[in-house]
């Protein structure tokens, strides 16, 4: 039950700071995880991101305060975190279809209710993983910046990202400087320790075999050792890879022994034949038992 009072008690901080800047970092704190793993958590479940939550609570409340009240419509927009009446305007349309002076006067608006964590029974079903401790290592990589996580727009990214590096020769320039035979295929690195206001570092690699590089675009960075939780992916990429990922968060972390580390996350992919229906990689999470 920790993890449902967790996530429940995230909705309540996140609900009592409304009117407040709300801070990612602590929002992912009252459910012991990370900003960047209760985010992309938070995506799964819900089907939109955090930072959407919050902006259609706070328009839902905004149109209210412009119904049962006689506050000024600057004074709301300041209260609901809209530098101007002109940008509060603009999302308060957007969101309920009509102007604030609308709502003010008896129009139609919109209400998107606060959510709450209720217990149903689920699973039933299995799912392939193992536990392995990993030494230290280093990767050949190319990184990109990727945005935080809003709805499937990280996913997104990262596979514009791959197709870019496919086309370009960078996979092909990395293999060069890979070697195989412990992981097994291609990384996609996610450097969740590494996350900032405007997202995180993704990287497109490998293994690194010490061939002295030779003037390539590319950084070799360790990851240091971890204890991960290696999950089995099969099917049709990214489709298969958000399946997984959902399951991931919605049944095995809710259920075992573990939670979310404050490592890396890697994609382990064997071959590039990604549109495959039988297409099998690997997720490999860094964990730390539950105390």
């Amino acid at each position: 039950m920790d993890w449902i009072t967790g996530i429940q008690r995230s909705l309540d901080y996140t609900e009592a700071h409304l009117t407040e800047e709300i801070d990612y970092e602590a929002v992912a704190k009252q459910a012991y995880s990370s900003a960047f793993h209760f985010q992309r958590m938070f995506s799964m479940l819900c089907g939109f991101s955090l930072g959407d939550y919050i902006r259609m609570r706070r328009l839902t409340l905004a149109a209210e305060d412009l119904m049962r009240t006689g506050d000024k419509v600057i004074d709301i927009a300041l209260k609901y975190g809209y530098d101007t009446p002109e940008s509060f305007s603009r999302a308060f349309l957007r969101f309920h279809g009509i102007t604030p002076t609308e709502a003010r006067r008896g129009g139609t608006i919109k209400s998107f209710f606060r959510l709450s964590v209720k217990l149903i029974l689920s699973g039933g079903s299995t799912m392939d993983y193992r536990i392995e401790k990993k030494d230290a290592f280093r990767i050949i990589c190319k990184k990109k910046q990727i945005t935080k996580p809003q709805g499937d727009t990280a996913t997104e990214d990262i596979s514009a990202f791959w197709n870019e590096c496919g086309k370009d020769g960078t996979i092909e320039g990395i293999c060069k400087y890979a070697r195989f035979d412990n992981l097994g295929g291609v990384l996609g690195v996610c450097f969740s320790g590494e996350m900032a206001d405007s997202g995180f570092p993704y990287g497109i690699g490998a293994e690194y075999n010490g061939t002295p590089l030779r003037g390539e675009a590319l950084e070799i960075v360790e990851i240091p050792a971890y204890t991960y939780a290696v999950f089995q992916c099969k099917g049709k990429m990214p489709d298969a890879f958000k399946k997984t990922y959902q399951q991931i968060c919605t049944e095995f972390f809710p259920q075992s022994n573990y939670e979310y580390g404050s490592g890396a996350e890697l994609e382990v992919y064997p071959s590039a034949d990604v549109s495959n229906p039988d297409y099998t990689c690997e997720i490999w999470i860094a964990v730390n038992e539950k105390k």
